[in-house]
């Protein structure tokens, strides 16, 4: 990671705040954060050439860099997810554990605790994708670890030393109280893995449950009699689900639905990212299986679909170019749109800045095509050649 010191003064030649389009606008950083927003041109550190965008945000990160969190959850295995993923503009992320033992989530929480302690660049919390998911739509989780909630996970989830805490799971499985209680503690509750009912469903959201992972996948269909997981997601307005937007996981024409039924803000994009981000691997170990790397497909030695090579920045090209969504809507939908589910913001989301005085100076610039040129996390140029 390049650890260069910080510009004070950064020229930006053409900048989307998160809701306008501004050019050469120059932003003084100091201490990571933006202090100042001017036109002086001729005064500036550094200058950025392309289009400067809010930094991307991803909510659903199993690795990268050739690591796969459950099986090292270090600090070495953190850093070197970052930088993978800062590659493709992701400047925060929530690394996930997926259904795995009891010690390897405690030491993933322990892990991400002591990141947060020491300020790591970039790590918001933790995401819990299981292990209380249904057995039905497990995917590609391993069976003989999904479990009910014992009190030792109640420990970790309570914790208040390792950020936010995101956790997925099937309402048809637990009692409706724990969900009640996990709301309680501030846990932001998905459902997901799930192969509810939408009456099951729809309770859950009234007990709290803000969001849906990975829409579409792993999840109850719609059909004639029953709207199931998939049609409580499209249909309760004031929730956010989660969309891997690779055309592996999701037809265009089912992400375009989705974009079309709900409010403004409730799409946002996830990674769902495995090792191979960041490296050339197309193979790696995956609990007591391998997975492979077909043409930027991943499936595992079972035959199921596992996770995805998916990036931020090609997820952005992807919204943009194959579901003609504007490309501001792509960047606001990699940035804004999860910030605003950790924050259990209202929907519709309006516009607003995320470069801006006081805001952090975590930004990407990007060229032509869209691909990243630099990456900057709170006014340190952690990729890019600034």
């Amino acid at each position: 990671m390049n650890t260069l010191k910080s510009p004070n003064r950064i020229l930006t030649k053409a900048l989307f705040d998160g809701a306008n389009h501004h050019y050469d606008k120059v932003l003084s950083v100091l201490k990571g954060v933006i202090v100042a927003v001017d036109n002086d041109i001729s005064n500036h550190d550094v200058a950025l050439d392309g289009l400067v965008v809010p930094g991307y945000v991803d909510l659903q990160v199993n690795g990268g860099g050739g690591l796969l969190f459950n099986a090292n959850p270090s600090i070495d295995s953190l850093k070197k997810m970052m930088q993978a993923h800062s590659q493709f503009g992701t400047t925060a992320m929530l690394p996930t554990i997926i259904t795995d033992n009891l010690k390897t989530m405690i030491r993933a929480a322990d892990t991400i605790s002591h990141a947060i302690k020491d300020n790591m660049l970039g790590i918001l919390g933790i995401h819990f994708e299981g292990p209380h998911i249904s057995i039905t739509k497990k995917g590609a989780h391993s069976q003989e670890f999904i479990r009910s909630i014992s009190e030792e996970e109640w420990k970790i989830f309570e914790r208040k030393d390792i950020g936010h805490v995101l956790v997925t799971l099937a309402p048809e499985v637990l009692p409706i109280e724990d969900i009640k209680r996990l709301v309680s503690m501030g846990v932001h509750v998905c459902i997901g893995h799930s192969n509810a009912t939408y009456e099951i469903t729809n309770r859950a959201i009234e007990a709290g449950a803000t969001g849906f992972t990975h829409l579409y996948n792993a999840m109850s269909a719609i059909t004639g009699r029953e709207a199931g997981v998939t049609g409580s997601a499209l249909l309760n307005d004031h929730t956010q689900c989660g969309l891997i937007v690779d055309g592996h996981h999701v037809s265009v024409a089912s992400c375009k639905l989705a974009l079309k039924v709900k409010p403004v803000g409730g799409i946002f994009l996830v990674t769902d990212a495995m090792p191979p981000v960041g490296t050339q691997s197309t193979e790696f170990d995956f609990f007591d299986r391998i997975v492979t790397c077909h043409k930027g497909k991943l499936t595992s030695s079972t035959g199921e679909l596992a996770g995805s090579t998916l990036d931020m920045a090609t997820a952005v090209k992807n919204c943009h170019q194959l579901l003609n969504v504007s490309l501001s809507e792509a960047v606001r939908m990699a940035s804004l749109y999860p910030l605003k589910f950790l924050q259990k913001a209202n929907l519709p989301i309006e516009p607003s800045t995320l470069i801006a005085i006081n805001k952090d100076a975590s930004f990407v610039q990007l060229n032509q095509e869209l691909n990243v040129v630099s990456t900057w996390i709170k006014g340190q140029c952690v990729f890019g050649s600034h």
